[in-house]
């Protein structure tokens, strides 16, 4: 019997300290890229909010080129699912840190910071702008900030407190026909800062924990609180703690990870 064709695969919950918590991601390595319907559909078959795919660069700009599928779409840039790759590849190979070669969002870098890591990303600017559309889907009324330089297709609605963040009920059919992610945020009761992610247009109904959402409240936040770093909990059901920080024109995000499952994945049969 031929032995069948399969690929390393990890499954690791990303920005958790502890199973069961944070965002999970699947990592997949492969030699050469699939076609693009090929890695919807694993990325399907995991239903994760992202699979990340990874590739060996010749190019010698970084170690991997890195590319994301939620289970409907390919995304251009994907936080957790880049940090849950840098603690895969950081774990195999060892070092201190690895970098990826994006289509879209540039060379990333996740680096080992303590028993965590630190996943730098490019930061994003906002303007105020009126979306009606995004408020009513949600069922409140608040000033709204839509990115105008970095993820594309990302809003900012800025809630009063944590309570007004966790009350939000949206409506998903409305919200899942607006291209866009949606981000609810306010100060925090335990940390500095709270949010929650609403993404249904890409086939994620709301995200455990995103990393590029808080790429977006990175340079927000600091200057709103008139710092460079705060505390971040994103909260949803499974829940995820990280650590935000300005450099410059980059989001530098810490957080920790836990490998649930490591094997193979055999797409073909």
């Amino acid at each position: 019997m031929t032995a069948r064709a399969s690929l390393p695969y990890w499954h690791i919950d990303a920005f958790a300290d502890h199973p069961f918590a944070g965002n999970q991601a699947a990592v997949v390595i492969v030699a050469d890229w699939p076609a693009d319907d090929t890695m919807r559909a694993i990325a399907a078959e995991n239903m994760f909010a992202e699979t990340a795919f990874l590739k060996a660069d010749a190019s010698q700009d970084a170690d991997w080129e890195l590319r994301w599928f939620t289970p409907t779409s390919e995304v251009q840039m994907c936080g957790h699912a880049t940090l849950a790759s840098g603690h895969a590849m950081l774990g195999a190979n060892g070092g201190d840190r690895v970098r990826f070669r994006t289509r879209k969002a540039g060379v990333l870098e996740v680096s080992r910071e303590g028993a965590g890591y630190a996943l730098s990303l490019p930061s994003s600017r906002v303007e105020q702008r009126a979306m009606p559309d995004i408020l009513a889907a949600l069922g409140i009324d608040a000033p709204c900030f839509d990115v105008v330089e970095g993820v594309e297709q990302t809003t900012i609605v800025l809630l009063d407190d944590e309570a007004a963040v966790r009350a939000v009920i949206p409506d998903m059919a409305a919200l899942g026909a607006i291209d866009r992610m949606v981000i609810c945020t306010a100060p925090g009761a335990q940390t500095d800062v709270v949010s929650r992610v609403f993404v249904p247009a890409w086939g994620v109904p709301e995200d455990p924990v995103t990393g590029s959402a808080h790429s977006v409240l990175t340079p927000f936040w600091c200057d709103r609180l008139g710092r460079e770093s705060f505390t971040a909990f994103q909260a949803s059901t499974r829940g995820g703690h990280m650590t935000c920080r300005r450099a410059g024109d980059r989001a530098i995000l810490s957080g920790n990870c836990v490998t649930i499952v490591k094997g193979r994945f055999y797409p073909a049969g």
